[in-house]
């Protein structure tokens, strides 16, 4: 008998102090305030899970605020990330992780790794990274694809969802991955799922897609979309100090808030 290959997934999201709108990296003073992180092992969510608040060394920014909820109060009692660094390696070294806009958070990570008394590797050293915005994006080219959109598109209850959250956030795509790459999810215990990797299935399902530009689906803003565009340029322009090259809405920088 074969041994049975054990493949083991997490699928994570972090919550931060500020957005860095202005198109520069995290070393600029942000830190991650919330991580939330689902285990998933051979395409089943086991139950395990991996949540934390962290308090920064920073205040968190109003505009952040207003995205999460995790005020600078929430965080004054909580561990600073020097204390939770090493559960948090244990949870997720080795593993393949899954996230949505993964070059946003690993860059995260990677900062607050880098201020550890002795620094582990880099993440993507450590693990796997996947990103499931650029899958859902080869899947669905031409069409809106953060979370809320893709859980619409998948029939996937995203009701919780009323402010972001690490946790709910990590939760809600580890249904949505698991949609996008087999269509099944399921828990231990539960009834035999596909044992293939999503990173295989991936590998081989989008491998093919060939994108033209003809059949693109154009979607335009609606009246609350053009208007939480505009406060985002407005935004991006103060943090840039007037120096905004944006005028028109980019479907992109809608998605890499989510």
């Amino acid at each position: 008998m074969s041994e049975q290959v054990i493949i083991r997934q997490v699928v994570l999201d972090t919550e931060t102090t500020g957005m860095n709108m202005a198109g520069g990296p995290p070393q600029i003073g942000h830190n991650i305030i919330e991580i939330g992180a689902v285990e998933v092992v051979n395409r089943r969510l086991t139950g395990r899970t991996y949540h934390v608040y962290i308090k920064p060394p920073r205040e968190v920014e109003e505009e952040a605020i207003q995205v999460h909820g995790i005020t600078n109060e929430f965080l004054q009692d909580k561990p600073i990330f020097a204390e939770i660094a090493d559960e948090f390696l244990e949870f997720i070294k080795g593993a393949e992780l899954i996230i949505h806009n993964a070059p946003f958070d690993v860059a995260f990570m990677d900062q607050e790794f880098s201020y550890l008394p002795n620094p582990p590797a880099k993440t993507a050293e450590m693990c796997t990274v996947t990103d499931s915005l650029q899958m859902a994006r080869k899947m669905y080219p031409g069409k809106r694809n953060n979370l809320d959109a893709l859980c619409d598109r998948l029939g996937i209850d995203n009701s919780k969802r009323v402010l972001h959250g690490a946790l709910l956030d990590a939760e809600i795509l580890a249904d949505v991955f698991l949609m996008m790459t087999g269509g099944q999810i399921s828990l231990l215990g539960e009834e035999e799922t596909n044992n293939n990797s999503s990173s295989a299935y991936a590998e081989e399902h989008f491998s093919n897609i060939a994108l033209d530009i003809n059949d693109a689906v154009i979607l335009k803003a609606t009246e609350e979309e053009e208007e939480a565009h505009l406060a985002l340029l407005k935004l991006i322009d103060k943090k840039s100090k007037g120096n905004c090259l944006w005028t028109k809405p980019l479907t992109e920088d809608t998605e890499t808030l989510n």
